[in-house]
């Protein structure tokens, strides 16, 4: 197959394009016209974290990522996105040639990867679990709609280079980080780094508490727990996403490595993150000017306010870097 269906329409979003928009629309309505001072999109704001559940769930915290995506000079939109369907250690590359979306296809960018699966050392994604993943797809719609605002014809619209990162350590990190750096640095490209934050339940193996709101000091729960006679678990679950934010915020690579380590936190999308925050902390060097480079985050939300330790919810992050 050349084209990659959109396996997730009609169950994680609507398929027909009409009730897609209709969704689309209502989500980017309720975002401000303005975002930290800036009219939308930012200028420069090639880059991108943004969630990838069911829209129904993170649909109107993507909408925050995507108004501030800046596409106005981009001619490719790398893709990064963990691997949700195999075992993957390193990096996968698409082997089909088109995305499809409800509204039309886009195309896939095979010389940028060829070079890039060449340089990075990277394998190609089985095409059943490239079809079978969420953490690409799920973006295509809104890109879709956003290139339709930016631009006056599909034929105008970028390519896209699809990536699953599966496991790396920080050093491996930092290596891709660095590969990607001259992309980054390219005005013509832009990057969408797929993820949700929190996974907090038994069902993910995650079910922490601090009392006290010490991160340093998380325990566990379990479904037959009582329930906790102190602050609600959804005041935990937000102290170790704000702790994450924080550590994305941050600029440093290592301190977000570092934040995961110390409370576990499971952040789905961790390895598209880290190689983000790698290569924006090298550009960050080049550039000395503390306001690029460097994500912001703008929108957090969680699927439901967890109180009973038998229940779960899942977190969602919007941020954007001006390059």
């Amino acid at each position: 197959m050349e084209t990659r269906p959109a396996s997730k329409a009609g169950s994680w979003y609507k398929k027909t394009p009409a009730d897609l928009v209709k969704d689309l629309d209502k989500y980017l309505a309720k975002v401000p016209e303005t975002v930290d001072g800036s009219s939308l999109p930012i200028p420069g704001a090639r880059i991108i974290i943004a969630p990838h559940a069911g829209y129904d769930y993170s649909g109107e915290t993507a909408a925050w990522a995507y108004s501030c995506l800046d596409l106005s000079k981009a001619k490719r939109v790398f893709i990064l996105g963990p691997s949700h369907t195999y075992g993957l250690s390193g990096c996968a590359v698409t082997t089909f040639s088109n995305y499809a979306t409800p509204f039309g296809d886009f195309v896939v960018d095979r010389d940028t990867i060829a070079r890039v699966k060449e340089a990075g050392e990277m394998q190609d994604a089985p095409p059943r679990y490239d079809v079978a993943e969420h953490s690409l797809e799920m973006h295509l719609p809104y890109l879709y709609k956003r290139c339709e605002q930016t631009f006056e014809s599909p034929e105008e619209f970028p390519k896209v280079v699809p990536i699953i990162v599966g496991s790396t350590g920080r050093a491996a990190e930092k290596d891709i980080g660095r590969l990607l750096l001259s992309y980054l640095k390219d005005e013509e490209n832009a990057f969408i780094i797929s993820s949700d934050f929190c996974h907090w339940g038994t069902r993910f193996d995650y079910a922490v508490y601090t009392p006290e709101g010490d991160i340093g000091r998380l325990s566990s729960l379990y479904d037959h727990s009582p329930k906790p006679s102190g602050p609600p678990i959804y005041e935990t679950i937000r102290l170790v996403d704000e702790a994450a934010m924080e550590a994305v915020n941050s600029g440093s690579h290592d301190a977000f490595v570092d934040n995961l380590r110390l409370t576990g936190n499971t952040v789905c999308g961790r390895h598209p993150i880290g190689v983000a925050m790698a290569a924006l902390e090298l550009y960050a060097k080049e550039l000395d000017d503390e306001n690029k480079s460097r994500f912001k985050v703008v929108k957090y939300a969680r699927s439901s306010e967890v109180i009973w330790p038998d229940d779960s919810s899942v977190s969602y992050v919007s941020a954007y870097a001006v390059l």
